[in-house]
């Protein structure tokens, strides 16, 4: 027996409700963002780590992902901060955040993402002067 409808029975539409998405930091462990060559000076995993262990005491309002090169390499390190399904709702967007190398950085990043990211609470200033363009947007905004 066959799932398709037939004439006799309509085809149905199930809407199922998006499930909420916590507030997601996306960090860069391309090319350059991570290495400890090209910035020996930072500690690359001790900064991976208090994220993890930051999203794994939020009770499920925060996770990490580790990308590939994320593509602005010359403001390495770079985390993205995506709204969660509350902050998209909102109006948050995500925020790029690009020379991401020291604790005070991780510090507001943390911060700001506990408070509830994009969309839910304002950034912490200093970390503002962070913020960079998208690939896609600062490449527009040479043409």
């Amino acid at each position: 027996m066959t799932d398709a409808p037939t004439a006799a029975q309509p085809r149905r539409t199930f809407r199922v409700g998006a499930a909420a998405r916590p507030c997601t930091l996306v960090v860069c462990r391309g090319c350059c963002c991570g290495n400890p060559r090209k910035y020996p000076g930072t500690d690359h995993d001790w900064q991976l780590d208090r994220l993890r262990a930051a999203a794994a005491d939020s009770g499920g309002r925060l996770a990490v992902r580790v990308s590939d090169c994320l593509g602005p390499c010359d403001q390495a390190n770079v985390i993205v901060v995506q709204p969660s399904t509350a902050g998209r709702q909102a109006g948050g967007r995500a925020q790029w955040i690009g020379f991401a190398m020291d604790d005070d950085c991780t510090d507001e990043l943390l911060a700001w993402v506990t408070a509830g990211g994009p969309g839910l609470a304002a950034p912490p200033a200093a970390l503002e002067l962070q913020f960079v363009a998208p690939p896609r947007e600062a490449r527009a905004a040479r043409r």
